[in-house]
């Protein structure tokens, strides 16, 4: 199928926002972008949408609120297949890593069409440097979708090229419903299923925090849970969207001060996990490549992008 592109916004030579007319009318949104040091030639990051909208609604986040149902299979391949041709029109992609994160627009582990995209990608192109990256807040009700990851990862994606990542944010289960108010896995279920689905050689499972001030962030209580050998911690600011300002949270990442990441990071070493502080380029929260849907926030509050039929 073909996209309507309506909008495209960034700088070439870091990222670049794609904002795109489905055939019903509803506009997504599909990022590119490099990661400074590192050329395009030699990482290229690719994240599309997976939902029109999401119906989790976290409060950092702008792509809830709106939810009109899952993308099928072709509506994911589409985004992907648009960022690939148009620099790439044979299909063949050189670049030595090529990380292709399902994480614009809706939790990947709601629409099982991502396991199709998934099982589709190794015969579609040619991408020696392919690292899929599912990142989710694990909902309640979608173990088909992750027993059935296991398999294709072990098929498809073994030896290290696979990324899987939970969005934790907080060590505390309670807490952890004010920044996911749905339904998900306990903290002892992630676990569980880390351990399942972690094999010699694959890459270690990512523990993501964006962890806000006042919300408990103890290395500690990881531990009895998740192994340092299998799991992996990142720390990330929380983003400026319009949902994170609204909700008036603030980061306990910043950006600015170096010395209190420090230490956050040597904390979490402490218990014997790597542990990665993931700060992207400033620039790019004006783009808003790197916090999900502000462009088309911005877009809809100036009535330029309508994400639906007739509206």
């Amino acid at each position: 199928m073909n996209l309507e592109i309506v909008r495209t916004t960034g700088e070439d030579e870091l990222a670049q926002v794609f904002v795109a007319r489905l055939e019903d009318g509803y506009a997504i949104e599909f990022v590119e972008s490099v990661q400074p040091p590192f050329s395009r030639e030699e990482k290229w990051v690719l994240i599309v949408s997976t939902l029109r909208g999401c119906p989790v609604g976290c409060p950092i986040c702008d792509a809830g609120g709106d939810y009109a149902g899952k993308l099928s299979r072709d509506e994911i391949m589409a985004q992907i297949d648009f960022l690939i041709r148009r620099r790439y029109p044979d299909g063949r992609v050189p670049v030595p890593k090529l990380k292709l994160q399902f994480a614009r627009m809706g939790d990947p582990a709601l629409n099982e069409a991502v396991l199709e995209v998934l099982e589709t990608l190794p015969d579609r192109y040619e991408l020696p440097g392919l690292l899929p990256s599912v990142s989710t807040v694990a909902p309640s009700g979608c173990d088909d979708f992750f027993e059935r990851l296991i398999t294709i990862k072990d098929t498809h994606y073994s030896g290290g090229r696979f990324q899987m990542q939970f969005s934790l944010h907080t060590t505390d289960e309670e807490s952890r419903r004010r920044l996911i108010p749905c339904r998900t896995w306990s903290l002892e279920q992630i676990a569980a299923y880390g351990d399942r689905f972690f094999r010699a050689g694959d890459r270690r499972i990512t523990l993501n925090f964006a962890p806000a001030v006042g919300l408990p962030l103890e290395p500690a209580a990881l531990l009895p849970l998740f192994s340092p050998d299998r799991f992996f911690i990142k720390l990330t600011p929380i983003n400026p969207t319009h949902a994170s300002v609204d909700s008036r949270l603030v980061g306990l990442i910043d950006p600015d001060d170096e010395a209190s990441n420090r230490a956050r990071v040597e904390s979490f070493e402490a218990c014997g996990y790597d542990t990665l502080l993931s700060i992207g380029e400033v620039r790019e929260n004006a783009i808003g490549s790197n916090c999900g849907m502000y462009v088309t926030q911005m877009e809809k509050m100036a009535g330029q992008v309508h994400t639906g039929p007739g509206q």
